[in-house]
């Protein structure tokens, strides 16, 4: 009897599954805000891969070594534009509304947003780009976590499976690497490294996380003017400390003028256009977009720097985008949006009421209507009653 209830279930199963199949629509999947969605996201990982090559040509032509410094020209850059937009403001969102209100967590949110910058390039001198690129995926678990945490995401098993498949592609392009022979970098303190990366990938993850927030719920100038305020302050006092005898020593020519100019536009149009990005996906989605940014970099390493060519890059590339599609493919509802659709028929009539306005004026007629026959009813009732005691 168990044996046959169990086939009867396996079967059940199958002709669900081959309904499904059948009832695929690849329109329902491959829609223009999808399509949208990638190609920001890949905009956002080209921007990334100009901040990369910039950087590498300022290490290895011109031996700098200012990661503070770069920060703070984007900080800058985002303090002169966004800041200065807050203090044109006026009302419940002004500048002055925004500090009283909460400065401390924007003081913060900048302190965890410079850290994670430093923390990663920092991380290049002790360990190799292997281990980099490796761990650096680290930011997406930890995005994951705190999405469900504070933002109330709930993710569906196809989510979790885009990730690994994501992540399979990382782990294709890591092997292409080490096939080329660019497993390059130091070597002098992995452990402290890979400490850096992992440190790095966990602010991120913070700071995207908060940004989601943010600029779902507040504003994207009010996150990009406080945190290039507070970033600015920050990296500055860090930069005096860390960096004043390297600024002192750079012998500034046109080439180098334009490499750091260019670092600080890429990373600033990466600042500005992430938070309209999020806004239409979520934090996690960008991250794994943003996994094809060491491609980008390597591709353009093979005709800067005459890297070697590997076809995993291709294979990885084309592995991280069908993780990205899939993952996107299915919407990950908050633990509010749950909520509102478990709600009871009566709320959901009400809502159709005032969102069709001809319905609830029909609606209020037919009150009306009823209200009126009631008190004929009732009078009717009383006149009778008055005859009645007459009577008697």
């Amino acid at each position: 009897m168990a044996a046959k209830q169990s086939e009867d279930s396996s079967r059940n199963e199958r002709s669900r599954l081959l309904l499904r199949i059948r009832e695929f629509n690849p329109t329902q999947v491959f829609t223009w805000q999808l399509a949208r969605t990638l190609a920001m996201g890949q905009g956002l990982a080209g921007l990334i891969c100009g901040t990369a090559v910039t950087s590498q040509f300022l290490a290895s032509n011109f031996h700098m070594n200012t990661p503070m410094l770069q920060s703070f020209l984007n900080y800058l850059l985002l303090t002169v534009s966004y800041t200065s937009t807050l203090l044109c403001r006026a009302g419940d969102g002004s500048f002055l509304q925004i500090l009283q209100r909460r400065w401390w967590k924007y003081l913060l949110l900048g302190l965890v947003d410079v850290e994670a910058n430093y923390a990663v390039v920092k991380a290049y001198q002790y360990t190799t780009i292997t281990s980099v690129q490796l761990l650096d995926c680290f930011v997406i678990p930890v995005l994951m976590v705190l999405s469900w945490w504070i933002l109330k995401t709930r993710y569906r098993p196809i989510h979790y499976v885009s990730v690994c498949i994501c992540l399979l592609g990382v782990g294709a392009m890591v092997g292409a690497d080490l096939l080329a022979g660019r497993d390059q970098g130091s070597a002098s303190n992995i452990l402290l490294g890979d400490g850096l990366v992992l440190l790095s990938a966990s602010l991120y993850a913070v700071s995207n996380v908060c940004q989601e927030y943010t600029v779902k719920n507040l504003s994207r100038v009010e996150f990009l003017g406080m945190v290039g305020l507070f970033g600015t302050i920050i990296s500055t006092v860090q930069m005096v400390i860390l960096e004043r005898n390297e600024i002192a020593a750079i012998q500034w020519s046109w080439e180098i003028g334009l490499l750091f100019a260019a670092y600080a536009l890429c990373m600033y149009a990466l600042y500005s256009f992430m938070p309209i990005v999020i806004k239409r996906s979520s934090a996690t989605s960008i991250n794994l977009s943003l996994l094809t940014a060491d491609l980008f970099s390597l591709f353009c390493g093979i005709f800067l720097f005459q890297y070697n060519f590997s076809g995993l890059y291709m294979v990885s590339l084309a592995v991280i985008l069908i993780g990205f599609i899939a993952f996107n493919a299915v919407p990950t509802p908050t633990a509010a949006t749950d909520s509102s659709t478990s709600s009871s028929p009566t709320s959901a009539c009400e809502e159709g009421r005032h969102e069709n306005p001809a319905a609830a004026q029909g609606d209020a007629e037919e009150l009306q209507q009823d209200g009126e026959r009631r008190r004929r009813r009732a009078s009717s009732l009383s006149s009778c009653s008055e005859q009645v005691s007459t009577r008697m």
